[in-house]
């Protein structure tokens, strides 16, 4: 019989100890892993329908949802695709050779790399006609990248709000991204100019009403210059000619 106070038999009860707490965190993780999942997705649509400002209109998440079509777009084309809303997964398309462009140092104004070919988006109608665009958006930042929804009211033009649902800039500085008065600074700018070209930009200081840039300008992030030019940068690119522009050009001449 082996003696309880053995080096052996306190090694084994240690091993067995070890063992059987990993298999209870291991069982705990995976049973944790659905719900993780499954509040990254709440959480992102929380995101959706705050940047339309949804959440005044509907008495909840879901049935602000049920009212968002979501559609999937060629990027190049503009154009809507036959494929299903519900399979579309960022995180694979920019890994599965042939779904992403790679972007040459003058294309990436944004730093990202690397742009989908196809795109998720929504749309709320009215009507039959578009209400509400909602548009998911990236850009590098200080530290890195963020990732938004803007929405865009039926003129194809003017903002409704921009929501970030997941950055890494600083706490009280380029974090300031997600602070509620500085969301509310985006409501009924424009986006693009007497052009057409793109002209919302965040800018150094605060912007006074007389200046004749005004409707185009956000006040900038005091302590944070670099947070600042990356959201100026992701607005550029993806409403411009190598992101959403095309399919805003074919919107307006027929609706999806």
């Amino acid at each position: 019989m082996m003696n309880k106070d053995s080096a052996l038999n306190i090694a084994l009860v240690g091993i067995g100890l070890c063992l059987l707490c990993s298999a209870i965190i291991s069982i705990v993780a995976i049973q944790l892993r659905a719900v993780q999942e499954n509040n990254v997705v709440l959480d992102q649509q929380k995101k959706i329908i705050s940047s339309a400002n949804l959440d005044e209109t509907y008495d909840s998440i879901e049935s602000a949802m049920k009212n968002i079509s979501k559609v999937i777009i060629n990027l190049e084309t503009g154009k809507k695709i036959d494929r299903d809303p519900r399979t579309y997964d960022l995180s694979k398309e920019l890994r599965m050779e042939g779904m992403y462009k790679n972007l040459s140092p003058e294309e990436d104004i944004a730093s990202i790399k690397k742009r989908e070919n196809f795109a998720k988006i929504y749309i709320e109608y009215q009507e039959e006609k578009v209400k509400t665009l909602i548009l998911p958006v990236r850009g590098y930042g200080l530290w890195g990248i963020m990732y938004g929804y803007l929405a865009i009211n039926e003129d194809l033009n003017t903002v409704i709000g921009l929501e970030f649902y997941e950055h890494k800039e600083t706490p009280g500085l380029g974090a300031e991204i997600v602070n509620p008065k500085w969301k509310a600074t985006w409501e009924n700018k424009e986006i693009y100019d007497s052009s057409g070209k793109v002209n919302l930009k965040v800018i150094k200081g605060v912007s006074s009403i007389n200046d004749e840039d005004h409707k185009y300008q956000i006040d900038g992030l005091s302590g944070a210059t670099i947070t600042s030019n990356g959201v100026t940068n992701l607005i550029a690119f993806w409403m411009g000619p190598k992101g959403y522009l095309p399919f805003i050009e074919n919107l307006k001449k027929s609706d999806v």
